[in-house]
């Protein structure tokens, strides 16, 4: 296959790196992000058939900052939910975890407080019915695992478990990550490494070694539009700080993600630290059965089972919009048709499962298509999905590929 050298203008921006014939689109809809959508810094990388056919970087670590280069890293948000469901999924396949045993065999106290019958599925799949802890947590709160650990598992039950789903958008991390923890016997952040990152040569890390910092680009918090409509979850986060919406967003212990201390500590939801590469890489065996390069993560009956639909609702509990998940993964969410405020989307191929950040990263696989995908960027977006910038990366590289149309809520071809 060969790859085109790419090396071009694009605003303020320089954009370098390289990408097959056919793959040019992405290129153009990456750059255009720069010119008119305002993108200060960026990766994206995409693989088709096990081949790299897109990486590309560009722009600069911070606004006037110093350039974004091939191996910049930045938090990627909630794309770490994909990674710590992987690893689950890993176990999983394995024989040791089975998604319908009840927590209690794993984790007796999380067993209390109307969780009683709570499932391992659950926890993936966001319907275990703790989206977030009650009781102000204290500083620093999400650097301290035995602290959080502690509080979900002695948390009521907002609802009771799989009745009914909530993005768990910080929870997860603990809920899940305890899991791996108790059945791998080592911590997540160090499984990951071991397990996946390791033997696929990833620059990806749940627990950031210091000596990776200066690599690192900083979030921009995204830009405040007085004219956007105002949605159902800002409205829930402004009127009602007992709702999950609220307690998820402004209940964070004074979480500071720019900081030393976030980037080492095992958030396994929200603390990833990668790049467009990390996150095509990691899902490039699951788009391809599971395997790639002599390295095999989980079978392709797993892979099957990543890329089902487990729980779906017309209104999240938490984010207040309608979602699909799998276990641990984000499906195609098409919401253009609700209204103005709550229209969030993220649309893949029905057969895509992966995960969105919050400001607009994303990474995923694309099993019937081949494709991994993976964006990243610092210069963060509106919305609780994916915002144009990531979408529209996300629309050419399934344009180019052959697919024609995501008018029916998904892309087809």
């Amino acid at each position: 296959m060969t790859m085109q050298k790419i090396e071009q203008e694009a605003g303020k921006a320089i954009i370098r790196g390289s990408c097959a014939r056919g793959f040019e689109g992405v290129a153009a809809a990456f750059a255009e992000n720069f010119i008119s959508r305002g993108e200060v810094g960026a990766s994206v990388c995409i693989t088709h058939e096990g081949k790299v056919v897109a990486d590309l970087w560009g722009g600069h670590k911070a606004k006037d900052g110093a350039a974004w280069e091939e191996d910049t890293v930045s938090i990627v948000f909630s794309c770490t939910k994909g990674a710590a469901a992987l690893c689950a999924h890993m176990l999983a396949d394995r024989g040791q975890l089975d998604f319908n045993q009840p927590v209690k065999e794993i984790w007796p106290e999380f067993a209390v407080n109307g969780k009683e019958e709570a499932t391992v599925g659950m926890m993936l799949d966001h319907s275990v019915g703790v989206p977030h802890i009650r009781a102000q947590l204290k500083d620093g709160a999400y650097y301290d695992w035995d602290y959080m650990t502690d509080l979900v598992a002695r948390e009521e039950a907002f609802w009771k478990p799989g009745t009914r789903n909530g993005y768990h958008g910080v929870t997860f991390a603990w809920t899940v990550g305890e899991i791996v923890r108790r059945v791998a016997g080592k911590p997540l952040g160090q499984f990951f490494q071991e397990e996946v990152a390791g033997p696929l040569g990833l620059d990806f890390w749940i627990g950031l070694p210091e000596d990776k910092e200066p690599r690192v680009a900083g979030m921009i918090n995204a830009p405040l539009d007085p004219e956007a409509p105002v949605g159902k979850f800002t409205q829930a986060i402004l009127s009602d700080p007992a709702s999950p919406s609220s307690l998820f967003l402004m209940n964070n212990g004074k979480a500071d993600f720019n900081s030393r201390a976030a980037h080492e500590a095992e958030i396994g939801s929200a603390n990833g630290i990668t790049n467009g590469r990390g996150l095509a890489g990691m899902y490039a065996p699951l788009a391809n059965g599971g395997a790639l390069g002599g390295v095999k993560l989980v079978s392709p009956e797993a892979v099957t089972r990543m890329s089902r639909v487990s729980m779906a609702t017309r209104e999240d509990a938490t984010l207040l919009i309608p979602t699909r998940f799998g276990l641990g993964f984000m499906k195609s969410m098409d919401n253009r048709g609700e209204t103005p405020g709550n229209q969030s989307s993220v649309i893949l191929s029905e057969a895509a499962f992966g995960h969105v950040g919050m400001g607009g990263s994303i990474g995923f696989a694309d099993p019937e298509a081949g494709m991994s995908f993976g964006y990243s960027m610092n210069q963060m977006g509106m919305g609780i999905l994916l915002n144009e910038r990531g979408q529209a990366v996300v629309d050419a590289a399934y344009r180019a590929i052959g697919y024609r149309t995501n008018e029916g809520g998904a892309w087809t071809r």
